[in-house]
């Protein structure tokens, strides 16, 4: 995977979501190799299968964090009652109860991480991609997003990888795979 330095990591989980296309190797997402996928299926693919923490958070600065989280239930045509349920729902299930109405420029950074988290997991992804999720997180906040994290993966079998340089996050763990300069360093199973 090329790309500039310091963006590996990033461009790996892009390319993985099939938001970009690897240099080599192939990439398979269930029953999906994303190659031979075109632009709508993979599309397709993330909006219904995947969901993307990103490390910049990409909230829509105009929009409640109740509707950033309600966005992606609404591409996908769900029911509006379903989709206020589910969003406040996991509005407090990351610690943001009474904050819907917020919007990104009235949250802290941790807050806005936690809404960008709740995005990517409130229509139960069968993978989700989180670049640095518990940055901007106090300690105590980030073992209960990792927490949260083991008990999707262990109820729902939604899968998490995890980018990032926060070595609290290993405890929390399966596998964790070490890379250096684009190549994989170590491959461990905990």
């Amino acid at each position: 995977m090329s790309g500039p330095s310091g963006s590996g990591k990033t461009t790996l989980l892009n390319a993985i979501g099939g938001l970009a296309t690897p240099d080599s190797g192939t990439i398979t997402i269930g029953k999906h190799t994303l190659s031979s996928m075109s632009d709508s299926e993979r599309a397709h693919l993330r909006l219904h299968h995947i969901g993307f923490v990103f490390q910049s958070y990409n909230l829509v600065p105009v929009l409640s964090a109740l509707e950033n989280v309600a966005f992606i239930m609404e591409m996908q045509g769900r029911p509006k009652q379903e989709i206020d349920t589910l969003a406040r729902a996991i509005l407090d299930r990351v610690g943001l109860e009474g904050l819907y109405d917020r919007r990104p420029g009235q949250l802290s950074g941790g807050q806005q991480q936690r809404v960008a988290v709740a995005r990517a997991i409130v229509s139960s992804p069968t993978l989700v991609l989180a670049d640095e999720p518990t940055a901007n997180l106090d300690s105590q906040t980030a073992v209960q997003l990792m927490e949260l994290f083991q008990t999707l993966n262990r109820e729902s079998g939604t899968t998490f990888i995890i980018a990032t340089h926060d070595t609290r996050v290993n405890q929390f763990t399966h596998r964790q795979i070490v890379m250096q300069d684009g190549r994989i360093k170590s491959d461990t199973r905990t």
